[in-house]
């Protein structure tokens, strides 16, 4: 292993139409510096086609329903790169936790890049079988034919996770862990950055207190808003339990999901996470 990464943390949008504790979901990406294979995202959050023409993107239901996002093009993480003073262009690779609109909306921002992405997520993403998933999955956001590269269930052993391995092109200090549940080809990332190992576990649990506290424990509202968009409750369930293993046995690991406020460094947006206003 060489050098460890830099590491930015993003948020991508915010969600008004879900709350934890007082403030909106946040679409938490990361931007990882590389010393040879140039920038890589993790996941997208919304993009600035999406800000541009958002419910005819991401849908009615989300756009103006369940969702709300706030419509701020700033957020965009092809903004959010160019205000961190870099290009853009350099975004070589995106790896997706899963291909949830909210999570891959900017792919179209970022046309070159290779995206990293589990077979079975890829496969249930173009076959939308079923309601949730005919809503949850816009072949729109992903229309102008990117370079997937897809992964199996094989890899080493990880701090207890099996099939963990690396991904095409990139360095051994980002790995691909499979963290099946909410989607059929869910995954989390862990990257070695300079502040030690994190793990960014999308959408495996949406309140720290689900991995982090001696009794599990989730809002209502956002429990029945996991059950309801659960393709396999027995995988969800069954990582949940590790996850809790390994933030008991490895504090320093930093663990956080793609959704929860309270678990983005700093808040940086406190008015915009609490945002009310229509957009």
């Amino acid at each position: 292993m060489t050098s460890p990464l830099v590491v930015h943390h993003l948020n991508c949008a915010v969600v008004r139409g879900m709350t934890i504790e007082g403030a909106h979901f946040v679409c938490h990406t990361l931007l990882v510096e590389t010393a040879a294979d140039g920038l890589v995202l993790v996941d997208t959050g919304l993009g600035a086609k999406d800000y541009e023409n958002i419910g005819a993107r991401l849908g009615l239901e989300f756009a103006y329903g369940w969702g709300r996002p706030l419509v701020d093009p700033a957020l965009a993480a092809v903004n959010q790169i160019r205000a961190l003073g870099l290009d853009p262009a350099d975004v070589r690779h995106i790896v997706l936790t899963h291909m949830d609109l909210d999570h891959i909306g900017g792919l179209a921002d970022f046309p070159s890049a290779q995206v990293h992405v589990h077979r079975r997520e890829l496969d249930a993403a173009t076959a939308r079988d079923g309601f949730v998933a005919r809503r949850r999955y816009r072949p729109a956001l992903w229309d102008h034919d990117p370079h997937f590269e897809t992964y199996s269930d094989t890899g080493e052993r990880w701090f207890g996770f099996e099939a963990v391995r690396g991904l095409k092109g990139l360095p051994e200090e980002i790995l691909f862990v499979p963290l099946f549940g909410h989607t059929l080809g869910h995954s989390g990332v862990a990257v070695h950055s300079t502040d030690g190992w994190l793990l960014h576990a999308g959408d495996a649990y949406f309140d720290p207190r689900q991995i982090k506290a001696r009794r599990p424990q989730i809002p209502l509202k956002v429990a029945a808003f996991e059950a309801f968009v659960t393709t396999n409750r027995q995988q969800r369930v069954w990582n949940q339990t590790r996850l809790r293993h390994l933030a008991a046995d490895h504090p320093e690991i930093d663990i956080f999901c793609a959704h929860n406020p309270h678990e983005f460094p700093g808040n940086p947006r406190p008015g915009a996470l609490r945002d009310t206003a229509t957009a």
